[in-house]
């Protein structure tokens, strides 16, 4: 997913979202998105990485629905979910 001329918005709050997991290749991929009232279908997965915060493992993907783009992260010690970015696709 390469998103050059997005705008680009921080946003850092808990969000709710819908996994799925795949008992063949051990995986898990995020859904649906339900933010501000409103639910997103993922449509696209982009990047998926990992990172430590000390001993917390986070699970970064940055994923895409009809109209936006999403940066969401997985605290797999508490599973919660934050929605760090949004992009709506527009030029800035």
């Amino acid at each position: 997913m390469i998103i050059s001329s997005a705008m680009f918005q921080k946003i850092q709050s808990a969000v709710s979202v819908i996994s799925v997991y795949n008992h063949i290749s051990h995986e898990v991929k995020p859904y649906k998105i339900l933010w501000n009232g409103r639910s997103y279908l993922i449509k696209k997965i982009g990047l998926h990485h990992t990172y430590r915060e000390g001993r917390t493992l986070l699970h970064i993907f940055s994923v895409q629905s009809d109209t936006l783009f999403f940066k969401l992260i997985c605290n797999t010690d508490t599973l919660h979910w934050t929605l760090e970015e949004i992009a709506d696709g527009e030029s800035n």
